[in-house]
């Protein structure tokens, strides 16, 4: 069976002023069909930079990435945009649901970079909605007078009307209650059970203990959890100078100080990425933008 996500030797390297954070360290990582794996560790620790490779929005400095089977390395602006538009569904901790909008509008929201009839993308997006268990007296509502658990759901549900095979979940219960983050992951487990692939960041091990497996980033270097036995494994990164060089392919690199002991700094305006398209982080419309489709990254 060929993994939906392949990733080998997966280096993520930023240029700072003080010198050169080097946040994901030679990551191997795959996932099957159908599978529902957790991502944890602690913040800084490069989990959001591997979900922006993992979802195309972020590229890496070095290594290989195939997303069922398509080399991403080789794909336009315009092809990585259309992936992000039918293959991956994208749910946020913040929800990032356009307030103006009704329920149904923003569930129909990626269908607008589609040429699929208004009266079509309505029925996708009525059928979402019924696959997350929302009631229909909430479709014509707008979003500021839903409950966080009711938000999550009709985000989940807009990352399911193009029927993406993965979806990419980031901390989705961070925001909610126990009862009402329960409700999500119930939500999560029937998609997996329907055949979608799920991806689950999330710093909670009890919510990390609902997934199939668990996979654990610390210091950018990725630990795999044995099911069975509970013990874990890494892969040993490249720390050095002249490491470094080598899989830059570039100049030789001056040692400077590591900000943030490798980690990214909170303001990601602050270090420009080597050899990549520019993240769509700097604002949150924008981001929403990007990950439903809205054209190629800019």
């Amino acid at each position: 069976m060929r993994p939906v996500i392949d990733m080998r030797g997966i280096h993520r390297i930023f240029e700072t002023e003080a010198g050169f954070a080097h946040v994901l360290h030679d990551i191997d990582f795959t996932v099957d069909p159908g599978e529902f794996v957790a991502i944890t560790g602690p913040s800084g620790s490069g989990k959001s930079t591997l979900m922006n490779i993992l979802g195309c929005l972020d590229t890496p400095t070095s290594g290989t990435y195939l997303l069922t089977g398509l080399d991403v390395a080789e794909l336009t602006d315009d092809e990585l945009a259309e992936v992000r538009a039918t293959q991956i569904g994208f749910v946020f901790q913040s929800f990032n649901l356009l307030p103006r909008m009704t329920v149904l509008e923003n569930v129909m929201l990626p269908l607008a970079y589609t040429d699929c009839p208004r009266a079509e993308r309505e029925r996708r997006a009525v059928r979402a909605l019924y696959s997350v268990a929302l009631a229909v007296d909430h479709y014509d509502h707008r979003v500021n007078e839903l409950s966080g658990g009711q938000m999550q759901r009709v985000a989940i549900a807009r990352a399911l009307v193009n029927d993406p095979a993965i979806i990419l979940a980031d901390e989705p219960t961070g925001n909610l209650d126990s009862h009402t983050g329960a409700m999500v992951l119930e939500t999560l487990h029937a998609l997996r059970r329907a055949g979608k692939t799920i991806v689950l960041i999330t710093h909670d091990p009890g919510v990390a203990a609902q997934a199939d497996r668990t996979v654990t980033i610390r210091d950018g270097r990725l630990y795999h959890e044995d099911e069975r036995h509970g013990t874990k494994t890494r892969r040993r990164g490249v720390t050095s100078p002249a490491e470094i060089t080598q899989v830059l392919g570039r100049r030789p690199i001056v040692d400077t100080p590591d900000p943030g002991a490798g980690r990214p700094e909170a303001d990601p305006s602050a270090r420009r990425p080597l050899f990549a398209v520019p993240s769509p982080m700097g604002h949150p419309h924008r981001k929403t933008a990007a990950v439903l489709g809205g054209g190629a990254l800019s």
